[in-house]
């Protein structure tokens, strides 16, 4: 027994068992689909078993399922049935944002859903998508919470019925921000160079960091709209590309 332990060596067996971790992270890893898109590193597959596998990033940018339909369904299949919508994975439930926490700099949509579970911050990005249009049954606004922030932000974009396109193309997702929208939010993030959407949808947030010359890594569980983020990204990189060094300003208004 003496003569084992002598011949023990600690560090050595600590490589070793950390060689076999790394190689068992990246198998694992493999064995999701990836597309890589000039800057661009697109998963298809849960984010809850992908986040844990991938490096670190500057910031976090995304728009996740925060349970609307968990919140209106009446027994009648919720808001996507009453618009004839598909229903989107993970929004027939309450949404907890704690996998975004672990990261240095969040900038999260309807996060007025889940507030009660976030950490207090003075950074709230408002969306004013009517632009005074008569009320209807939809929001007038959306809101994002940023973790870093300090000042409440108004963006202002018509974004309603008819008019919710991009230059005349049809929504791809029910969801769908407009692409100057995620680029006034990278506005916030200067010296994040790496952007992780990890409910990716159709790639609004990878358009615009391919328009901004910024590094992304997407993810989303729909193989139907991760090909349709597919294609969204890589035309933007087949665009002239004109590098801003920050958000477009003339449509962004203090509120405190």
């Amino acid at each position: 027994m003496t003569a084992l332990l002598d011949d023990y060596d600690a560090a050595d067996d600590s490589r070793k068992s950390y060689d076999v971790a790394i190689a068992a992270l990246r198998e694992k890893l493999m064995s999701f689909r990836r597309e890589t898109i000039g800057d661009a590193t697109l998963w298809l597959g849960d984010c809850r078993e992908i986040l844990p596998l991938l490096p670190k990033v500057d910031a976090v940018v995304t728009d996740p399922p925060y349970g609307i339909n968990f919140s209106h369904d009446g027994g009648g299949g919720g808001i996507w049935a009453r618009r004839n919508e598909s229903r989107i994975v993970g929004d027939d439930q309450a949404f907890d944002p704690a996998l975004l926490l672990a990261f240095d700099d969040v900038i999260t949509w309807g996060a007025n859903h889940y507030a009660h579970r976030l950490p207090k911050s003075a950074g709230w990005l408002i969306w004013d998508k009517k632009l005074g249009l008569k009320e209807d049954n939809f929001s007038d606004c959306e809101i994002a919470w940023h973790m870093n922030g300090t000042r409440a932000r108004v963006f202002r974009r018509l974004w309603n019925g008819l008019l919710a396109h991009e230059n005349g193309e049809r929504r791809l997702h029910i969801m769908q921000k407009p692409i100057d929208l995620m680029e006034w939010c990278l506005g916030f993030l200067p010296d994040a160079q790496t952007i992780l959407d990890p409910f990716m949808g159709s790639g609004t947030t990878g358009v615009a960091c391919a328009k901004l010359g910024r590094k992304f890594i997407g993810i989303e569980i729909e193989p139907k709209y991760f090909d349709i983020a597919c294609k969204r990204i890589d035309e933007a990189y087949r665009q002239p590309r004109l590098f801003k060094d920050e958000a477009p300003k003339a449509k962004q208004e203090a509120l405190l």
